[in-house]
């Protein structure tokens, strides 16, 4: 266990009446509450400054907002949860500091200093903690970003950044299992792209793609590689793992063309300890197909911040279905989604050094 101790001066205005009584725990839409407060921090004239913590709300942007115009920025999705103890704890959080940079460096953003980081994400989870709802499946979801703000209208590089953290209270992400369709119609990355990092751009790009597959009843796409669609890459809000002859197989991170899942990494980790074959490799059409006709698909799921480890319940293509089995007999998923919410609520030893006590 490790603990973060607060060392960066940040401004701190609370709220004057806090909004928890609104909220219902039985009841948590994921996304759409947020908590008492949020932070944001300027970057101008080559230095972060005017740190500070304030009432959660709408915030000024002028018109030319670089942003709005040109798509410059990132973000990072994480979460706090709470132990048996009532303290709350974060999930290897340094991790997302390192992704989110690796996102600005790529995107010609400014790096946020780890000190900056950390305490404005220990100081807020501590200020909002009573948010963490005290159940089996909830969580704090934490989002962190990280946008270009010139008041300039030209494609350039911008100068002026601002950087936010807000939280949302939330429960599952996905209620049932996951229905997923394959299309080889639109691309979301390739190599020498941007898919391996967090840019805001990676998601608008993907809604039109989204519309039409829940139109035909699916609830996310599980997309292909960009040059001969014959390979799959991941799913709009998760990694996606399956399960043929007993090996757990993923997409590689070697194309640069995937995102560089926390949970990915994590999940990898506990399958390898744990005495399970595991390969990070090229995963074909053709042998989704011909595992699943077979009967050799024992299991497919998403891993990601949002969902944790979510099964996918069918995968389409050109119009088949391919249907897995009932979650009640994915023994890997099962066991590798206990393993995780033990690790992140306390409830087994974090052998890891993953958690951070706020």
């Amino acid at each position: 266990m490790n603990v973060i101790e607060k060392s960066f001066k940040i401004d701190v205005q609370p709220i004057a009446q806090t909004r928890l009584t609104e909220l219902d725990y039985e009841n948590i839409p994921f996304g759409r509450i947020f908590t008492d407060h949020m932070f944001i921090a300027e970057y101008k004239n080559g230095e972060w400054k005017n740190a500070r913590i304030q009432p959660f709300g709408h915030i000024p942007m002028h018109p030319s907002s670089s942003v709005l115009h040109y798509g410059q920025g990132v973000f990072e999705g994480m979460k706090a949860f709470k132990d048996e103890q009532g303290n709350a704890r974060l999930f290897r959080p340094l991790k997302n500091w390192e992704r989110l940079n690796a996102s600005a460096q790529r995107m010609a953003m400014p790096t946020i200093p780890e000190e900056l980081f950390m305490d404005a994400l220990t100081t807020l989870v501590r200020m909002d903690s009573n948010w963490i709802p005290d159940t089996e499946e909830g969580a704090l979801y934490i989002r962190p970003f990280m946008f270009a703000n010139d008041e300039f209208v030209g494609i350039k590089p911008a100068d002026d950044f601002v950087f936010m953290i807000f939280c949302c209270p939330v429960s599952k992400y996905y209620q049932k299992p996951v229905r997923v369709t394959m299309s080889d119609e639109y691309v979301r990355a390739f190599r020498g792209g941007t898919g391996h990092v967090k840019a805001m751009g990676n998601y608008g790009a993907v809604m039109e793609p989204l519309r039409k597959a829940r139109l035909d009843g699916y609830d996310q796409i599980l997309w292909l590689d960009g040059y001969e669609f014959k390979r799959i890459q991941e799913i709009g809000t998760m990694n996606v793992f399956v399960v043929i002859d007993d090996k757990v197989l993923t997409p590689s991170l070697e194309e640069k063309a995937i995102l560089p899942g926390i949970t990915r990494d994590s999940c990898i980790t506990l399958l390898r300890d744990n005495g399970y074959t595991v390969e990070e490799r090229d995963i074909t059409v053709d042998e989704i197909i011909a595992a699943a006709s077979s009967g050799r698909l024992t299991d497919a799921f998403g891993t990601g911040t949002a969902a944790t480890v979510a099964p996918i319940g069918e995968i389409g293509y050109k119009g088949q279905h391919y249907m897995l089995p009932s979650i009640d007999n994915r023994p890997v998923s099962i066991w590798l989604k206990d393993e995780m919410r033990n690790i992140r609520k306390g409830h087994r030893p974090d052998t890891y050094n993953w958690l951070y006590q706020v």
